[in-house]
């Protein structure tokens, strides 16, 4: 509940403070005297847009401070939550706006984003006046009316739920058929590679082995000879073996009138020996390892040619060829296997189709109740509202699928019996309208705790019995919570439990409007002054006090 209002230094008002009450509040005022200034200051506050040159002339900045009641459980506390802010019995919204035109907002003195007070709002106030177009006469919004009415936000978020799930299965879908389609383009390379690949079936460091056995088998013939020689002179029982041996043999006959002198020598001649023999078994591998077929050279280099090509071919290094090989196989097998990949994934789309349809149609289901309660609820405030004739249908039809089901909504109505039912907005005459939409604004927020309504001249183009009727209306819809009503309507002001005068004050150089609260005595004049006009009569006020009592 809005339990005051301060405003300060905005558009004509220098400073006004007020403070509501539960039930009806109703704000009246002569033509210009500045009603429309208080809701502006009120949608300021609120982070609704509006004008932009709010600050009163000469002042630096303008302010604006609501304070609302927020009982436990009220909606706003999550928004609060949400934004990790203090939820308090309490809660204070301040705006600022500098005269350079800059905004800002605090909720409970933390300064916050107009996002987090718009979303605050949503959850305060609900604004409605006959020329309002944010839901009851945009056909766009129907369908989040009535899925407000109904109550639908479990099937919805199972629908939402269901689409994303649709939407993922699908660019699954088309990204797999993409990937076989880019696959199928190059099938033919594919085969060819991984055939040419496995026909070679390279190994990581073959090509340097390979390298290295064609060099050595090409230097064969020129070092061969060397080397034979060289085994010719260290072999046994020529050469250098035969010299130690015999050296060892006659140092070995006089060690033992040498004293000891002749030990060490012989030991070195023993470990020649055995180094001689390790130099004899080197050379002679290195002589069978020299010894190859003219084929196997041509062979080696046939192979070494094949791996270094099909490198350079596929442009990557030679021992990267069995990994660019796996690589391909893949991609082959992925080919192979797309027909198979692609039917499942279109079954899995089938699957979220069917899924998705099952829950647009319980959705659908529960919106075409709630429409045949919506039409009936209506019937019913429009008996009191004078218009027991007309005819509102919500229309439920089907519509583009999306996140939120396949319904398109729309409200009709239909002022005369047997005329063809249209659009509220081209039907209705203005006094119609402003019927129409006060019916709908109470079926629409029945249930909605918390919630303060203000109604901008809903009575406009409506008097006598009818505006005595609204006025009703808005009174009992006010017994359970508040309701703000700007009136120009005399029957509408009586059946108000609150009530106050929007003056105009002028001096020779300065302009202000201000609010002023109204006793009883006050009432009667002020309502008696709408019935009329400026000079008030005692059969004026009479009237008035009839009103008042009726």
């Amino acid at each position: 509940m809005l339990r005051g209002l301060d405003i300060s230094d905005m558009l004509i008002i220098d400073r006004l403070t007020l403070t509501f009450q539960p039930g009806l509040n109703v704000l009246t005022g002569e033509t210009g005297a500045g009603k429309s200034i208080l809701l502006d200051a009120l949608g300021f506050v609120l982070g609704w847009r509006g004008r932009a040159d709010l600050v009163r002339a000469g002042a630096a900045q303008g302010e604006v401070t609501a304070v609302f009641d927020l009982p436990s459980g009220h909606p706003a506390r999550a928004v609060l939550d949400e934004a990790g802010l203090v939820a308090e019995d309490e809660l204070i919204l301040r705006r600022v706006n500098t005269a350079d035109g800059r905004k800002t907002s605090f909720v409970n003195d933390r300064r916050v984003s107009g996002e987090v007070v718009r979303a605050l709002s949503d959850t305060l106030v609900e604004l409605h006046g006959q020329n309002d177009d944010r839901g009851l006469l945009n056909p766009r919004g129907h369908r989040q009316l009535l899925d407000a009415f109904a109550g639908t936000a479990p099937l919805i978020e199972a629908t939402r739920a269901a689409w994303r799930a649709l939407a993922a299965a699908r660019k699954d879908l088309t990204a797999a058929e993409a990937a076989l389609d880019a696959l199928r383009s190059e099938e033919d390379y594919l085969r060819h590679a991984v055939a040419e690949l496995d026909r070679l079936a390279p190994e990581p460091g073959e090509e340097a082995r390979l390298d290295s056995e064609r060099r050595l088998m090409q230097a064969a013939e020129k070092i061969g000879t060397d080397i034979a020689r060289a085994a010719e002179a260290l072999g046994e029982g020529a050469g250098a073996e035969r010299m130690l041996l015999d050296a060892s043999r006659w140092l070995e006959g006089a060690a033992a009138q040498a004293e000891g002198r002749l030990d060490a020598p012989l030991s070195a001649i023993e470990r020649a020996l055995i180094e001689l023999a390790e130099a004899q078994t080197g050379v002679a591998d290195c002589l069978d390892a020299l010894r190859f077929d003219p084929a196997a050279l041509e062979e080696t280099e046939e192979r070494l040619f094949a791996i270094r090509a099909l490198a350079r071919k596929h442009g990557i290094a030679p021992d990267d060829l069995g990994g660019f090989a796996d690589e391909l196989r893949a991609r082959l097998a992925a080919l192979d296997g797309g027909a198979r990949d692609i039917k499942a994934l279109r079954d899995a789309v089938v699957a979220a189709e069917t899924a998705f349809d099952a829950a647009a149609k319980a959705l659908s289901a529960a919106r075409a109740k709630a429409a045949r309660a919506l039409d009936t609820a209506m019937a019913a405030e429009l008996a009191p509202l004078k218009m027991e004739r007309a005819v509102f249908t919500t229309q439920v039809a089907p519509g583009d699928a999306g996140p939120e089901g396949a319904d398109a909504v729309t409200f009709t109505v239909a002022t005369n019996p047997g005329a063809p039912p249209g659009p509220l907005d081209k039907i209705a005459s203005g006094g119609e309208l402003s019927r129409f939409l006060l019916a709908l604004k109470v079926c629409l927020t029945q249930g909605a705790e918390g919630l303060t309504l203000i109604f901008d001249e809903i009575d406009r183009g409506v008097g006598g019995a009818t505006a005595d009727a609204v006025g009703r209306r808005l009174a009992a819809l006010a017994a359970s919570g508040q309701v703000l009503v700007v009136t120009h309507s005399p029957q509408v002001a009586a059946r108000g439990g609150h009530h106050w005068r929007v003056e105009k004050r002028q001096d020779h150089t300065v302009t202000t409007s201000t609010v002023v609260p109204l006793d009883p005595p006050a009432r009667v004049d002020e309502i008696a002054r709408m019935l009329s006009g400026d000079t008030i009569t005692d059969a004026a006020r009479e009237a008035a006090r009839a009103l008042m009592r009726a």
